[in-house]
């Protein structure tokens, strides 16, 4: 009889290193839209931004395509009637204002929502969840309605001068509005809850029993809340500071609505010079002189979180 090659049938199995190649090709497939999301919706548009930094200036918006280095230039000089350049500090003392801001924004967002989250976390079960709730109900709101609702407690014929003047404590209202006092206040109310929750985890997560061990030690509740609580809540606190302070550097509604304006931060001169100025480079200089100081900002957080974690790491159980 003839014996025939028949042709070899592909395995209806796959094997082991099949498998192995199918899953990770899977695997990377699975995992190209958050990659391929953070390069066209964060790396791209910054790169823009940066890009734009280093080129001219069209007379009607937008940008001409062009290397200059005018922005940079007109960020610290100025020039005069002679086409001489002079040195100028003007935008770097907004920018020194805005740290500023953000620096008192964050340390009284955390004196503020340091008790109220430990409160919150030594409450039982059920009435912790209702007080979260109550943190959380400002997210349901848009901003702006927010900062609003703030113009209508402050001005002159406000809920709150009206209720001053009704108890006889005052007898003419209080300029409240449109001054640092109210850019704090409406900066606090909006990124208190971002103090308030982060702190709230890491207190939660820790053994209620400590506190009764340090009482059973003869500790004083100013020593238990130094030695136990704090060092419990302090990888919060940073957390707390770290979402306080970035987005606090960039606020624009806040300082325009409450502050009128009258002080000019980088949110807002930014706006300004996309809008009104249309300087397109020169709001660009702004924007990356903002996301230098956020980078430095995150750094310096990032390290002091790492400090306390490995100063945790090292101390004894």
């Amino acid at each position: 009889m003839l014996q025939t090659d028949l042709p070899q049938s592909t395995p209806l199995i796959a094997t082991p290193s099949q498998l192995s190649r199918r899953e990770r090709r899977l695997q990377l497939v699975s995992l190209l839209p958050a990659p391929l999301m953070i390069v066209v919706f964060l790396v791209a548009p910054l790169l823009l931004v940066v890009a734009y930094s280093f080129m001219a200036a069209n007379g009607y918006g937008g940008v001409l395509h062009q290397f200059s280095l005018d922005a940079y230039v007109q960020l610290l000089f100025e020039r005069n009637l002679d086409d001489s350049l002079s040195f100028t500090n003007a935008y770097l003392m907004i920018a020194l204002r805005s740290i500023s801001v953000a620096g008192m924004t964050t340390l009284i967002t955390m004196l503020v929502g340091f008790p109220v989250a430990v409160y919150i976390a030594l409450q039982p079960a059920a009435r912790r969840n209702r007080l979260i709730l109550w943190i959380t109900i400002p997210f349901w709101t848009n901003l702006l309605v927010r900062t609003y609702a703030w113009i209508l407690l402050l001005r002159d014929t406000g809920v709150i001068n009206g209720v001053l003047q009704a108890l006889g404590i005052t007898h003419h209202p209080i300029a409240m509005l449109y001054t640092d006092g109210a850019v704090l206040v409406g900066l606090v109310y909006t990124y208190a809850p971002f103090m308030v929750l982060p702190i709230y985890s890491s207190v939660e997560k820790m053994d209620i029993r400590l506190i009764e061990a340090a009482h059973d030690l003869y500790a004083t509740k100013t020593q238990a809340l130094l030695r136990v609580v704090l060092p419990a809540a302090a990888p919060g606190i940073v957390a707390g500071c770290m979402l306080t302070f970035i987005p606090c550097l960039g606020a624009m509604i806040a300082p325009e609505l409450l502050g009128g304006g009258k002080k000019m931060m980088l949110g807002n001169l930014i706006y300004r010079q996309f809008t009104e100025s249309r300087d397109w480079p020169f709001g660009s200089v702004f924007a990356v002189v903002l996301l230098v100081a956020i980078v430095t900002a995150g750094a310096l957080i990032s390290l002091v979180r790492s400090s306390l974690a490995a100063s945790r790491a090292r101390s004894p159980q």
